[in-house]
């Protein structure tokens, strides 16, 4: 395959080898149509800037460093994906690290990727971390730093997130409205921002629908293989037990279907079960899965975006916000009573 180069760019557009330079890298002095021109020259010849070759020009490593708590999620994976893609067409190496919800092993993935002089850090917090010192020291070393998913409020960073709030809000209503009253909530720990976020989305849709919150509904957890089964014994044994499940992760759906399966409950006569996830193949499960899906590549492509436009316009980079983007709900057999009852 035929190697083309900046050069052949501006050739082509009869523009000067700076002008496309500047317009790759999204530079402000650059007008919009110019940039459109390049962008589509680029994509059409295949262009691909050389890494190596742009940090021999300065002392940037031309390396981004993602630290996620695991691959094996689905989100993280589509998310890694959506930063990859980014980061290839803005000529980065992408680094990856894997906290595996582990806050001592998060630190030590820090203090790794500082020590590679990576250009800037994409961050999704451990289910373990509440203290975010660490990350204050990257910040106080001038390192860009981006956070995605989970976040924290105690840093004053870009954050990108999709709305928990609203995501939860919905699944709620819809089990509300297809008659259940005793949901409950099967979340990761409280202190997280997802959590936070969705457990305010859950208890907004009782409140809405006069439906008083049970705490005693609620639990929380790292919710390991052997967790889930008696989390459920444990709620099917209260006075009044659930006629519904809303689990907060990928993990807690797929454990939840499986442990209300081994204990005779069907899905949706005796209980309905709606799940927070990205998993490719709740469709095929039986039954199929309703879902709150998080558009993870558009996550991870935002993400990677906000970091590259600090790392190279620094000061003029756009300000720091945190950045929601919507979830949809897709309703399937596992919460579709009416389908039941016909």
């Amino acid at each position: 395959m035929e190697t083309y180069t900046i050069k052949d760019i501006a050739r082509e557009l009869g523009i000067s080898t700076s002008t496309v330079s500047r317009a790759l890298r999204g530079s402000y002095e650059i007008n919009a149509e110019t940039k459109r021109r390049v962008m589509e020259c680029a994509e059409r010849l295949n262009y691909r800037p050389n890494p190596i070759a742009l940090s021999l020009k300065g002392s940037a490593s031309r390396a981004i460093g993602v630290i996620l708590p695991q691959i094996a999620n689905y989100f993280f994976s589509q998310a890694i994906n959506g930063i990859e893609a980014i980061a290839y067409n803005r000529g980065y190496h992408v680094i990856i690290f894997q906290s595996q919800e582990s806050y001592e092993r998060e630190v030590a993935n820090v203090q790794q990727a500082m020590s590679r002089k990576v250009d800037g850090l994409l961050m999704s917090l451990s289910s373990e971390t509440a203290d975010v010192e660490h990350l204050q020291e990257v910040l106080d070393r001038n390192v860009p730093l981006v956070l995605f998913d989970r976040v924290s409020s105690e840093l004053n960073v870009t954050k990108v997130v999709a709305d928990n709030f609203g995501g939860a809000f919905a699944a709620t209503e819809h089990l509300l409205q297809e008659g259940r009253r005793r949901i409950a909530h099967l979340t990761i720990q409280p202190w997280l921002s997802i959590t936070q976020e969705r457990l305010a989305g859950y208890r907004a849709a009782l409140e809405k629908h006069g439906v008083e919150f049970d705490e005693n509904l609620v639990r929380y957890g790292t919710f390991g293989p052997d967790e889930v089964g008696p989390m459920i014994d444990e709620l099917m044994r209260l006075d009044t037990p659930p006629d519904a499940f809303f689990t907060a992760s990928d993990r807690l759906a797929v454990g939840c279907l499986q442990a209300l399966r081994q204990r005779h409950l069907h899905i949706p006569e005796d209980v309905s079960l709606i799940g927070f996830t990205n998993l490719n193949v709740a469709d095929l499960l039986n039954p199929a899965l309703s879902t709150v899906v998080q558009p993870a590549q558009e996550i991870g492509q935002l993400a990677a975006e906000r970091l590259i436009d600090q790392i190279e316009r620094k000061h003029r980079a756009l300000p720091i916000e945190t950045v929601r983007i919507p979830t949809e709900l897709i309703v399937r057999s596992s919460t579709r009573t009416e389908v039941v009852n016909q």
